[in-house]
């Protein structure tokens, strides 16, 4: 711990995988063997418990609502089965997907830029896809494009450009990612985006306005699966294609030059990282609205548990952020029923707390 912690204070990065890869390499040097035997190891301890909490994250929100679900209502009564396979199904399912996205996307772009403080929300992504939106809600775009909402592409157009700003304003002369620079970039392109966001409200109607302002708190409310079904569509892609690169953001976690001397191609791997993320923000974006803190807390809860490992941490978050925005959206919606919180809100009230109780565990399992 007090190396990390001094590398913290030196640069503002921190080395988000293991010992055994934060050595030097060298152009002669390979991996060795157990490194993906142990990760091999991790995945298969990993996925399984996972995927068990997932289920109990499931079970709890399909049972917990305004009405708890009654199985003999649902067996003999039209009316509580509609209630629970139009509503309450898809809505837990929905926060699954937003969730299980947003926090792959944030451990892949703190692995890509060796930042723990990357996430979609403090690069601008999650800023410039609510832009997009924004805009989109405000000029009555609800029509689709070849089945496509507009608001997706907005979304992702939005989010596109923020990635190329921040991307290009980060870069040194040299083409080095500089840490500052990055969040700084970030930033600024946030508080831009909420600027222009502001703008769009004030001068929309009235309706558009609300439309907008509940939109921006965050709301996973859903009618059946058509959504659901065109969300995947855009969704699979982009996670297979950030699956498929977590070796190569495994080995670039531990510098550009260590990667490039194992073979992996770094420019390519970061335009493919860059639009996959961008997608993904996008679409979850522009259906969940702006549900902050699932991708920064996520990521370094799954890296507590479960290693630095990325090719362990990108599936890790995937299934922990489906388990944990499901659980903060059933509370948001049982918290003050039959009122509805912001699952945003919860989000952040439930982050905060979770990561110390974690950080402080795993300091004292170091200590020992």
């Amino acid at each position: 711990m007090p190396s990390l912690n001094k590398g913290l204070r030196e640069s503002g990065t921190i080395n988000l995988i293991g010992s055994d890869l934060a050595k030097p390499h060298t152009q002669s040097e390979k991996p060795r063997p157990t490194n993906r035997a142990r990760a091999a190891i991790r995945l298969r301890v990993a996925v399984p418990l996972l995927i068990l909490g997932l289920a109990v994250a499931c079970a709890i929100g399909l049972y917990v609502g305004y009405q708890p679900l009654d199985l003999v209502a649902l067996n003999n009564d039209p009316i509580a089965r509609a209630v629970f396979f139009r509503l309450r199904l898809p809505r837990v399912v929905m926060a699954g997907l937003v969730g299980a996205s947003l926090a792959m996307v944030g451990a892949a772009l703190q692995a890509l830029f060796r930042n723990p403080l990357a996430d979609p929300f403090t690069l601008g992504v999650s800023g410039g896809a609510s832009l997009g939106a924004s805009i989109a809600i405000a000029f009555g775009l609800g029509l689709n494009l070849a089945g496509v909402p507009l608001i997706f592409i907005a979304a992702f157009a939005g989010a596109s450009v923020s990635v190329f700003l921040v991307y290009q304003l980060a870069r040194s002369g040299g083409g080095v990612i500089l840490p500052g620079a990055l969040l700084l970039a970030g930033i600024v392109l946030n508080l831009s985006a909420s600027a222009g966001v502001l703008v769009i409200q004030y001068l929309a109607s009235y309706g558009r306005a609300l439309q907008i302002l509940r939109w921006l708190i965050g709301s996973l409310d859903v009618v059946g699966f058509d959504l659901i079904w065109k969300m995947l569509i855009f969704l699979i892609p982009g996670w297979l294609v950030l699956i498929a690169h977590s070796r190569d953001l495994h080995l670039l976690a531990t510098g550009e030059e260590s990667a490039a001397s194992l073979g992996v191609d770094v420019r390519r791997t970061e335009r493919m990282v860059f639009m996959a993320s961008s997608l993904i923000v996008a679409v979850s974006v522009s259906v969940g609205g702006a549900i902050g803190f699932v991708g920064l807390i996520v990521p370094h809860a799954a890296r507590l548990i479960f290693g630095q490992d990325v090719r362990v941490l990108l599936p890790a978050s995937f299934l922990l952020g489906a388990a944990f925005l499901i659980l903060a959206d059933t509370l948001a919606r049982v918290a003050i029923s039959p009122n509805e919180l912001p699952v945003g809100a919860i989000t952040a009230l439930l982050g905060g707390p979770v990561f110390l109780l974690l950080l402080r565990r795993q300091q004292r399992y170091s200590a020992m």
